[in-house]
């Protein structure tokens, strides 16, 4: 019993810094998502009935920090009964924090800022390990995709499954892997503009008046019994990231 209070202590002051840091962070962003920007949301209907853990949510990647923060405000609001918007954000008053999202170790500790926001819920996950002298890409460890499917199991996460704000770069199979492992709801997220109006490290504006368009679509219909390349092709393809979207956007986009 001693041992469950302790832990219940520990979790309720975790719960206590992650709503500080949403709060502090949201009021710092939201000036740029709403302001000096124009945000469409679309699709947060598909997020009103989601249970609170085992959702993992899928999205293209265009900025180091934005994406993420962008994110979290949403959930915020739709938990505060918003739909595709996030008018007066009186939501950071008492913030959703029961999200999760994939980080890389080397972007996550870089310095004090990037830390701050390690403590709104970031998985520090290292995707590069040293051979020889050089660096060797190879997908997620073992040990940290325990820690995505552990957080899975409490809470949502937030995934990104090219690992890099490169667009069109090809999905890795440690996220398929997750979901024929864990089997969450699968919700695709496509956002655009993000690139063009913000820093790609922090949340300095880069672009003022940039349309940022942020689309959730229904969760996926998947058989985790299926192959982690078909399952991988499917969320790249629902995340418009797959081979046959490259030739109809932007380069950025």
């Amino acid at each position: 019993m001693i041992g469950m209070s302790k832990l219940a202590e520990r979790i309720r002051k975790i719960r206590i810094v992650k709503a500080l840091v949403y709060s502090v962070v949201g009021a710092l962003s939201y000036p740029g998502l709403a302001l000096r920007n124009r945000m469409i949301i679309r699709g947060t209907e598909h997020l009103e009935h989601l249970p609170d853990r085992n959702v993992l949510f899928v999205s293209n990647h265009q900025t180091y920090f934005v994406d993420v923060i962008a994110f979290l405000h949403i959930f915020c609001a739709v938990k505060w009964g918003k739909r595709n918007k996030l008018g007066i954000p009186y939501y950071l008053l008492s913030p959703y924090t029961n999200v999760h999202y994939v980080a890389a170790h080397e972007t996550i500790s870089k310095n004090w800022v990037t830390r701050i926001y390690s403590l709104a819920g970031a998985i520090s996950v290292k995707r590069t390990w040293v051979q020889g002298g050089k660096e060797v890409r190879r997908g997620l460890d073992p040990s940290d995709t325990r820690k995505v499917e552990r957080a899975l199991d409490r809470s949502w996460v937030i995934t990104f499954p090219q690992g890099t704000t490169k667009p069109f770069a090809p999905g890795r199979k440690g996220t398929a892997y997750i979901i024929k492992k864990s089997q969450p709801i699968v919700v695709p997220i496509v956002i655009g503009g993000f690139w063009r109006a913000f820093k790609k490290k922090g949340i300095g504006v880069r672009k003022a008046g940039t349309q940022l368009t942020v689309d959730f679509k229904p969760p996926l219909d998947l058989d985790y019994n299926e192959s982690t390349e078909r399952i991988l092709e499917q969320i790249m393809d629902a995340i418009e990231q797959g081979p046959e979207h490259a030739h109809r956007h932007h380069p950025h986009e």
